[in-house]
């Protein structure tokens, strides 16, 4: 999805830039956000990321003492390979692999489980963000925000990121812009 987006940005970006008169291509107002830093550094993305490593946490040590009881499984089977005749070896290495498919699954289901609550905790920051970023160009008179992650240079005074997450945290209205005089 992220990276959708950045090639969205950048067709649009040349889009912009193909289509500019030479003569106002030196006019044209630049800047760059940092999206997914401005995403994760808001108060509601800090919040969200804390939600999300709980529960990833919780899950973590549920597969995790899973996997030690697997493996402490496959150890006894290892240790009684040569006492168990050649039928009840094989059920215990049947039964052990069956249980293992059914971790791997579990843990699928739980990768599944928390990308659906990333998203679901994350897109509507991401939305906010995007038109307080929307607003910043409109008021700031930018003709294109370009996303970070897109570009290999950029000055620090163009860079708008610090800016939307602020605006974000305080309410997300953006300062009027100042009076342009002829």
């Amino acid at each position: 999805m992220n990276s959708l987006r950045a090639l969205l940005a950048l067709c649009a970006a040349l889009a912009v830039l193909s289509f500019a008169p030479l003569s106002s291509a030196a006019e044209t107002k630049v800047a760059v956000v940092d999206v997914q830093r401005a995403v994760a550094q808001t108060e509601d993305g800090l919040r969200a990321q804390a939600t999300l490593k709980k529960l990833f946490d919780a899950r973590q040590q549920e597969l995790n003492k899973k996997q030690l009881d697997l493996q402490k499984q496959r150890e006894d089977i290892d240790k009684q390979a040569k006492v168990l005749s050649k039928d009840a070896l094989q059920k215990r290495i049947d039964e052990w692999q069956k249980q293992m498919i059914e971790l791997q699954t579990v843990f699928i289901e739980y990768n599944k489980e928390l990308e659906k609550k990333q998203k679901e905790l994350t897109d509507p920051v991401f939305e906010k963000v995007m038109a307080i970023i929307k607003r910043i160009a409109t008021t700031e008179g930018y003709d294109l925000v370009v996303d970070r992650q897109m570009v290999a240079y950029v000055r620090s005074d163009i860079d708008l990121t610090d800016k939307a997450i602020q605006l974000y945290n305080s309410g997300g209205a953006p300062a009027a812009a100042p009076d342009k005089k002829p």
